[in-house]
């Protein structure tokens, strides 16, 4: 084991020392041999590690992922996926789609092309891209989608852990990276939410120019700003590393006292479930700096951190892949790679093969926007100091209050009625049947103290969240709400389940 990481290391050096050169403070020349190579560790790596931590994907909430506990690994486990669990790669699907439109539009592509790929790809979606996907089906476009009032789950992980698309394409170029990460992670998400998307992808912008784990976890951080709470949460993961740099579970311990208090996505609230992106960004921090570039312990680490624990080893080996390279991939690990690279994700018509080549090209394309040269065997990329994005904050001073139990089936002309105090209400529910009928809706009528909304329910998990209605920035004190539904068939149902009420 110990050869195989001194080679590791050599074969890196040699790479760093032979096909990139600095020219001058703002410029370095790498071969192409080279930018081909770290693309496509980007992206095995990033298949690599949702596969290793598939089997834990919030399994451990609230918890680390015990010492004890076996996680499998052999080399025939993404094709297993590939075969029998292909929703598992979400966070590789949903990069591609994005490539995909790079590729088909141009690098100029705008935020709609963006929105209408994804939302009518017909793979399975949750949280944050589910809702995006249920705002554009009702007509909502460009930045409105994500924003904080029209998606409860702004702030979830889903653009943390499909951004690694930006880095990749933006190669030294941090900004770049944010650049075209600003009009696509605003289509699910907002503040938070879209902050560690940008974190993720000038991470992996950062490995195509460093060789040092610890310098691309801190320079990233960079291009947050610091009065955000995804800046504060990572700032202090590097602070905790460099006080006590053998114990990743005394810094977990402490992530877990200060940085899982906050308004969480709607599916679970009061539980020691959070997809949230603020925390599970950390776990990526975590497993990147006490990892401290060993390919399996990063790998380990960041899924024993636990939560969403397949996206967050994705990403952190994604980049730590970006930085030693494909031909540096330790070969239990490559070997599973190449079984699939010829087969498409689900839903999606891209191979890992085909990715690895549209996101070279687009690689090419942005060095040369930036200031940058391609040339016969190399290019000179134009390097950026990163920059901080603008600040934005979902839910402001927002905290979840209480939970009301409602519990009630409608059918025409019945009501079900509440009463709550609060500053937001968010009604948990769908349509039911007796008979499946995933194209059946049906139209709620909501009186919110007397004014009147229309929503339309559904029961096809493709189209439909597992709520009804949410309203944000209400007035302090009581507020009576009432919710009846029209054009119901016989053999449907529409489920008020429960009210979230969210207080500041």
């Amino acid at each position: 084991m110990l050869m195989k990481k001194l080679q590791i290391l050599l074969a890196l050096a040699v790479a760093i020392l032979g096909s990139a050169a600095n020219l001058d403070a703002a410029k370095i020349k790498m071969s192409k041999e080279t930018l081909l190579d770290k693309v496509k560790g980007g992206w095995a790596g990033q298949t690599i590690g949702c596969t290793y931590g598939g089997p834990t994907e919030f399994k451990w909430k609230g918890e680390m992922i015990p010492d004890g506990q076996e996680i499998i690994w052999n080399e025939g486990r993404i094709k297993h996926y590939f075969d029998h669990g292909p929703g598992l790669y979400d966070d590789v699907y949903m990069d591609l789609t994005f490539v995909k439109v790079f590729a088909e539009k141009g690098l100029d592509a705008n935020i709609d092309d963006f929105a209408q790929a994804f939302a009518y790809t017909p793979y399975p979606l949750w949280h944050a891209n589910l809702q995006a996907r249920v705002n554009i089906f009702r007509g909502l476009k460009g930045r409105d989608i994500g924003y904080w009032e029209n998606n409860p789950h702004a702030d979830d992980i889903d653009f943390q852990i499909e951004a690694d698309y930006a880095g990749l394409m933006a190669p030294a170029m941090p900004n770049a990276a944010a650049f075209y990460c600003d009009d696509i992670g605003h289509i699910m998400n907002y503040g938070d939410g879209w902050y560690g998307g940008v974190y993720v992808a000038a991470m992996y912008a950062l490995a195509f120019q460093y060789d040092d784990i610890h310098t691309i976890v801190k320079e990233a951080l960079k291009t947050l700003p610091e009065q955000s709470r995804y800046y504060r949460c990572i700032a202090d993961v590097i602070r905790w590393y460099e006080e006590n740099p053998s114990d990743w579970k005394a810094c977990w311990a402490k992530c877990q006292e200060k940085y899982t208090d906050e308004v969480d996505c709607p599916d679970e609230p009061g539980s020691e479930f959070r997809i949230d992106a603020v925390i599970n960004g950390a776990y990526i921090a975590i497993g990147l700096l006490f990892g401290e570039g060993d390919y399996f312990k990063t790998m380990d680490i960041s899924t024993r951190c636990g939560q969403d624990s397949d996206c967050n080893p994705a990403s952190a080996i994604g980049i730590l892949s970006t930085m030693i390279g494909y031909s540096n991939i330790p070969q239990e690990y490559l070997a599973a790679c190449h079984l699939v690279e010829d087969r498409p994700f689900s839903c999606v018509d891209l191979s890992l093969n085909q990715t690895y080549e549209l996101s070279y090209n687009q690689a090419l394309e942005v060095i040369k926007r930036n200031g940058g040269k391609v040339g016969k065997d190399d290019v000179v990329i134009k390097v950026q100091k990163p920059k901080a994005v603008r600040f934005e904050q979902s839910f402001p001073g927002y905290s979840y209050k209480e939970t009301i139990g409602i519990d009630k089936h409608l059918k025409d002309g019945a009501c079900a009625e509440f009463t709550f105090e609060g500053n937001a209400v968010i009604v948990k529910g769908r349509l039911r049947n007796r008979q499946k009928d995933s194209k059946y809706e049906a139209n709620v009528r909501i009186v919110l103290d007397g004014k009147e909304y229309t929503e339309i329910a559904g029961e096809d998990s493709y189209q439909y969240q597992d709520h009804i209605f949410h309203k944000y920035e209400l007035a302090p004190g009581k507020h009576t709400v009432k919710i009846s539904v029209d054009n119901v068939r016989n053999d449907k149902l529409l489920w008020v389940d429960k009210a979230l009420v969210y207080a500041k």
